[in-house]
């Protein structure tokens, strides 16, 4: 198996290439106090993703498995895949939340509501959802504007000298869909939603049936 040589992250805030940062544009540490103490009033998990580490309140050690283990269920993971991503997380609290280091910051939905009120209260910002098997809202995210998966493949094609026409996407919900306008070929994984699946060239498995495997196969990219 190839070793991995780079990396973006972050919904597209980070880019690296062979242990150089590419890019990185964050929050700023008056951003994620915000969201920190908006989320806590809420009663919210949330984490926050950054390149030291995904730093979580308390909320989320009970809050955290649960929904974990439906991301993990629809996404072809095991219950064990899912804690151990939960048991990663370095729980602080208060002040120490309040970082100069954060991509963006991912909460537990209690209802669709948060989300949607989370665009309200962050205008200035970029907000999504993620979670399970099709467009299932698990987690609201928030980002730093004009961050895109298709802007970090801009931002990595350039330093690398790299052509459009070699590119290949994967991606299995409605935030992989910018990289589907940049990429040349773009594959839908069986288990993504609709609209994933109608922009793309060609549909692949459920990640859990080898869709990775039999795509990288129907590509010829492996024998």
């Amino acid at each position: 198996m190839p070793e991995l040589d780079g990396m973006i992250g972050g919904n597209g805030a980070y880019v690296e290439d062979a242990g150089q940062v590419v890019m990185h544009q964050g929050l700023s540490k008056e951003e994620v106090q915000k969201i920190v103490d908006w989320c806590n009033e809420r009663k919210l998990g949330f984490y926050l993703e950054a390149n030291s580490g995904m730093y979580a309140n308390e909320y989320m050690k009970e809050q955290g498995p649960i929904v974990m283990q439906k991301y993990a269920t629809g996404k072809g993971a095991d219950e064990a895949s899912a804690n151990s991503f939960v048991n990663g997380f370095i729980f602080l609290e208060n002040e120490d939340l309040y970082r100069e280091d954060v991509n963006k910051i991912s909460f537990i939905l209690s209802s669709y509501q948060d989300h949607l009120d989370s665009k309200e209260a962050f205008p200035e910002l970029v907000a999504n959802t993620w979670g399970g098997k099709g467009e299932q809202a698990l987690f609201g995210d928030l980002g730093p504007t004009g961050i895109t998966k298709k802007h970090a493949i801009e931002v990595l094609l350039d330093h690398l000298k790299a052509d459009q026409a070699d590119t290949i996407s994967f991606g299995d919900a409605n935030i992989d869909l910018s990289m589907f306008e940049l990429c040349h070929y773009n594959v839908a994984m069986g288990n993504g939603g609709e609209g994933i699946k109608a922009a793309a060239d060609y549909i692949t498995d459920d990640v859990n049936e080898d869709g990775l495997y039999n795509a990288f196969k129907y590509l010829k990219l492996i024998d």
